[in-house]
């Protein structure tokens, strides 16, 4: 029996037991699985198969560290946005979101005249300075597949949160 009904992706109670644990984050620890399955009374192994069956179903996307970009001391975030030839996005889109300054890139569909941009790249740096330098060296790996490209800066720290359930 699986405890996640397929039609709507309904979580069971340990499901929930496990979600609520985890919506602040994992715990610190040498072992985390461990030290949440001893919190909820479970095996490890059962927390671990648990997870993975709910971003095996689409219920997490990922289970990830998430840094404190400001308490590291990087405090300018760009959103770099690239016009690049559809039929190579996918492709290099894969290879900017390997790069260290790069924290995450995705497609996003195009809605022209007003906005040409089919690839998105989060670029952070301590100064804009160092974010236009790192966008320089995407611009180079884009080549001539990138038509024009822009950097968005962040205005305001929003606080980012995961899922998180009621009562």
């Amino acid at each position: 029996m699986t405890p996640w009904d397929d039609a709507c992706h309904k979580p069971d109670p340990v499901d929930r037991a496990i979600i609520r644990a985890t919506q602040g984050g994992m715990p610190l620890s040498v072992r985390p699985y461990h030290t949440l399955a001893e919190s909820l009374g479970l095996s490890p192994s059962e927390v671990m198969s648990r997870l993975q069956r709910m971003q095996d179903n689409g219920a997490i996307r990922r289970i990830a560290a998430v840094p404190q970009h400001y308490a590291l001391g990087i405090h300018a975030n760009g959103m770099s946005v690239w016009d690049v030839d559809d039929a190579r996005v996918d492709e290099l889109g894969e290879q900017v979101g390997m790069l260290d300054c790069v924290s995450h890139a995705y497609r996003r569909p195009r809605h022209p005249p007003q906005w040409p941009y089919n690839l998105f790249a989060m670029v952070h740096g301590r100064s804009r300075g160092e974010v236009e330098n790192h966008v320089a060296e995407i611009a180079r790996l884009l080549g001539n597949a990138c038509h024009r490209y822009d950097i968005l800066y962040s205005s305001r720290l929003l606080k980012k949160t995961g899922l998180r359930l009621g009562g």
